[in-house]
């Protein structure tokens, strides 16, 4: 059992805070990149579409390195794997602030995005044992919480300092961030034994069951169609909707918004019952896309999809990571990575099969395409829900902490 002292129960702002901060730095270090592609090709003397194998790295990085380091280091301590996750964090984009050429700015970015990875499975498991079971959901909202206002704050001053100072500036105030976020972590953070149980193949026996393959193929499934539909967003704006300028700004710092929000929302709405939350969320995203598609002159309709896509599009996730981690039971110290590799494995498939459909006929198909994956997911979300861990057979464990009252 995961076990912390009692006053720490009682107190946990503290270490969520720490680890809020230190997703808020990986979240602005993953995507602050996107604005900086052009800025990285001039001066690294590489063409764009090359300076974008950035993007794939860090990814591939979470995807797959991410778990392969979780597996190598099992046995060790949660609080320990994230202070050296972290750690190891800071001196990648160390490295990366003074790449002397593309192929080490690469491999910096490929490393830092496992040991993202690796941080993150370990910050569900310390930030679950921080609080009671019936606030685990809104702990995982105050560690994911971190990457989502990221996406709303962190990259836009990132990409706005870099734009002036260089793209170097931008990974240096990642490392600073980051070595606060270092120091923070250890002297907030308490120790944290594992979730789990058992070695390696032990945890693989219960982390990729099929029950856990099902939820995580869900989470790819949503992720993946909002992803054919928000890479291409801004052509749709302004193509279809006909904005630009300040109020695709606007536009686009609302959905950005409504995402921070959402994910605290969406670890509260986990509490209550996770799998019908990805249900909820589902549903909504079906909606809102099709209001995009349907009503995309119409700028109040877009604003209103927008914020709604927000706010559910990310707040599923603390659902998702919470559905994981109860169907994988003994083995959820290894599949508290997977939800993150499942969710990037979407974004990176759904911006190619959004880029195929924007080849053929334009963004507005795009988000038909989104559209099309997210409805077709339904059927799978409503039948994951009815998921229980192995040992459900007996009725306490089935109800769970689905079944409980919010607390």
């Amino acid at each position: 059992m995961t076990s912390v002292p009692s006053q720490v129960r009682r107190r946990p702002g503290p270490a969520l805070a720490a680890l809020f901060l230190a997703t808020f730095v990986m979240g602005s270090a993953e995507l602050v990149v996107v604005g900086l592609l052009r800025l990285v090709a001039g001066d690294l003397g590489v063409s764009v579409d090359t300076a974008g194998a950035l993007v794939t790295a860090y990814a591939l990085g979470i995807c797959v390195g991410g778990p392969l380091l979780t597996a190598a280091t099992i046995r060790f301590r949660r609080r320990t794997l994230a202070w050296a996750s972290l750690a190891g964090y800071v001196a990648g984009n160390l490295l990366a602030a003074v790449a002397p050429d593309f192929g080490t700015l690469l491999a910096a970015r490929a490393l830092t995005g496992a040991l993202q990875g690796l941080f993150l499975g370990a910050a569900f498991t310390v930030a679950a044992a921080l609080v009671p079971p019936e606030r685990t959901g809104r702990a995982i909202s105050a560690v994911f919480g971190g990457i989502a206002v990221s996406t709303a704050l962190g990259v836009p001053l990132g990409t706005l300092a870099a734009q002036h100072l260089g793209w170097r500036a931008a990974f240096t105030a990642i490392v600073v961030l980051g070595a606060l976020a270092l120091l923070t972590t250890a002297v907030c953070v308490p120790p944290v034994d594992g979730a789990g149980t058992g070695g390696l193949w032990s945890q693989s026996r219960h982390a990729l069951a099929p029950r856990v393959l099902a939820v995580l193929g869900v989470g790819l499934l949503l992720m993946g169609g909002q992803f054919a539909a928000f890479t291409y967003i801004t052509p749709f704006l302004e193509d279809v909707t006909g904005v630009s300028g300040t109020w695709l700004t606007v536009f686009l710092f609302a959905y950005g918004a409504a995402t921070a929000a959402g994910t605290f929302v969406g670890g509260w709405a986990a509490d209550r019952d996770a799998a019908r939350t990805l249900v909820a969320a589902n549903l909504v995203l079906v909606a809102a896309l099709a209001v995009l598609w349907a009503a995309g002159g119409s700028r109040a309709a877009v604003a209103l999809a927008l914020v709604l896509w927000g706010v559910v599009g990310f707040g599923l996730v603390p659902a998702l990571q919470y559905r994981v981690g109860l169907l994988a039971g003994p083995g959820r110290d290894l599949a508290s990575t997977l939800p993150a590799s499942a969710v990037n494995a979407g974004i990176a498939v759904g911006a190619v099969v959004g880029g195929t459909a924007v080849a053929h006929g334009g963004a507005r198909d795009a988000v038909l395409t989104g559209l099309l994956v997210c409805a077709a997911a339904l059927p799978a979300t409503w039948a994951s829900g009815r998921l229980r861990p192995a040992e459900a057979g007996r009725k306490p464990v089935a109800a769970d902490a689905e079944s409980r009252s919010p607390g």
